[in-house]
Parts: C-alpha cells; sequence; structure tokens
C-alpha cells in the first residue's frame, strides 16, 4: 500500500447516499474505490452540524494535470468540503487518501492585511519560506508580478494581492493547487486573465488544481470537470454536461447555462454548448442561416 493519509470513518446505517465520477445525476450509485493514483481522494464523505447534514455522501479526485471546480449557492458546503480534503476539519464518516507525495499550495477566500504594519511583497513572501530572493522574484515574475516585489502588501490591487498569494502558495513546490475564490475582489478583465493565469501554471508545473468558485462562466470555462455541490453533489462532468443539468438551471438559473453556450477557447475557436468546436465568428450550426 502506498504510504500517505488514509482516513476510514464508519458511516452510519441509512446513510448510504453516494455520488462519483462524472455522474450527472442524483441518482443513488455505489460508491467507487478510493483513487490511489490521484493527489486526493474522497469517498462518502459526512458531516453533521447542529444535526444538519454540511457534506453528504460526497466523492472527490484530483488528478494531477487537471482544473477541477466546485461550484454552488452560498452555504453549500463547498469551503468545507475543500477543508476536509486538506485535513483542516474531520469528517464524521467516509474515506479519504492523501499520499505523502501529496504538496499543497493552498491560496484562502479572504486574506486582510493589517496596514499598520509595513511589509513589502518580499519580506511577506519570505516568512515561512526557505525561498532566496531570486526564488521569489522568479515566482512572482512566473505569475504576472515581478512589479509587485518592493511595493507594500497593503497598497496593492486586488488582482496584484491574489497573485502574490497564488506565488506565496508555489514557493511551496505543491503539485496541488487549491484555491478558494481566486477571483475575489478582482474585476472582470483581471478575473479572466487570473484563469488563463491557473491554466498556464497547471501546464507548465503539471498541477492538479481545486478550485472554488462564483464565476460561472468563466471559471467554468477554464476546468476540465465541474462538480456543483448543495451539501451533496448535485451534478457533475465537463462544463458543457453540467450546464445542461436541470439541477444546474434550478441553483443558477435558466440563464447561466446559455452564458456558458459558447465560449471562447485558446484564441482559435469556440465550442458550442454541445462541446463540438467551430472558428471563432462562424456560428454555431443551429445559429446559421439555412
Amino acid at each position: 500500500m502506498p504510504e500517505g493519509l488514509e482516513t476510514s470513518l464508519s458511516k452510519s446505517a441509512g446513510h448510504n447516499h453516494h455520488h462519483h465520477g462524472d455522474d450527472c445525476g442524483c441518482g443513488h450509485t455505489h460508491a467507487l474505490p478510493l483513487d490511489r493514483s490521484a493527489l486526493v481522494s474522497a469517498r462518502s464523505l459526512w458531516l453533521t452540524r447542529s444535526g444538519r447534514d454540511v457534506i453528504a455522501g460526497v466523492d472527490l479526485d484530483v488528478r494531477p494535470g487537471e482544473i477541477v471546480t466546485l461550484i454552488g449557492p452560498n452555504g453549500a458546503g463547498k469551503t468545507t468540503l475543500v477543508k476536509l480534503m486538506l485535513g483542516i476539519e474531520w469528517p464524521d464518516r467516509g474515506q479519504l487518501w492523501r499520499p505523502d507525495t501529496t504538496r499543497i499550495g493552498y491560496v484562502p477566500q479572504r486574506f486582510d492585511v493589517d496596514r499598520a504594519i509595513p511589509m513589502t511583497v518580499a519580506r511577506f513572501l519570505s516568512l515561512g519560506h526557505d525561498a532566496t530572493s531570486s526564488e521569489i522574484a522568479a515566482t512572482l515574475a512566473e505569475v504576472g508580478a515581478e512589479r509587485t516585489i518592493h511595493q507594500q502588501l497593503s497598497q496593492l490591487s486586488g488582482g496584484e494581492t491574489q497573485r502574490v498569494l497564488i506565488a506565496r502558495a508555489l514557493l511551496r513546490k505543491p503539485n496541488l493547487l487549491v484555491l478558494d475564490e481566486p477571483a475575489r475582489g478582482v474585476d472582470y478583465v483581471g478575473e479572466a486573465d487570473l484563469y488563463d493565469l491557473i491554466g498556464r501554471l497547471r501546464d507548465s508545473r503539471r498541477l492538479g488544481v481545486l478550485l472554488i468558485s462564483h464565476d460561472l462562466h468563466v471559471v467554468m470555462a477554464k476546468s476540465d470537470r465541474v462538480i456543483c455541490i448543495n451539501g451533496h453533489v448535485c451534478c457533475s462532468g465537463k462544463p458543457e454536461t453540467v450546464a445542461q443539468h436541470a439541477e444546474y438551471a434550478r441553483l443558477f438559473g435558466p440563464h447561466a447555462a446559455q452564458a456558458l453556450g459558447v465560449y471562447l477557447h485558446h484564441h482559435d475557436h469556440s465550442h458550442d454548448i454541445t462541446g463540438v468546436p467551430h472558428p471563432v465568428n462562424a456560428a454555431a450550426p443551429d445559429q446559421r442561416s439555412p
């Protein structure tokens, strides 16, 4: 057996509701075994608080080189699920596998800077790391924030702060990057640029990426797999498949799927809602003149 953290807790009778894989339905299925080739793998996780199931029978895998995005309404349990996956919190029941080779870089949802304490970006990134000044400079350049190195942390824009936080996570030399609402406080253009950066980091470092986001059409378009959470897994799969699911429409409104229906991919083509590629500026088949 590979070395790593494995949690296996008993499941109470009456809780046998599982969701897994790329199933986009909400029916009852049998849980798959843990994926020991994944960076982190969970099966049938349950967490109850004040008599309410916050996490209810969730299965989740993140593999090297893939971007997995958790979406769902506020209070759906997305951040709680990530804390369970990271070992910050403990599930009541279920199985969790995280091998010793998994190194996690975490970008939290909130980061409040004490403006009364002067601190440059370079100083901030040196805290808690053995990184050299050249490694810090190179990592800032990698995330497009090299100009911030001597700036005060408190003076950065929202987008600059997020890039610095990503740089801090990368200095841990992770193979799993976890980001909770990374575009928070970033304008629309900066948001798209930020998700482009995350995609490039995935490619260049072959990272597994686990995202939490409310930025539905932008982040979903950048994801390999989307998991819609509302306590349990409502639906999961490729972005265009999830966008067509009835539960997705119920949670986010009937126009959410249309927003994702056609999106630019790389710079030379787009996908219609079925996933079929078309040249940029060409209409999808059902939009063309007869």
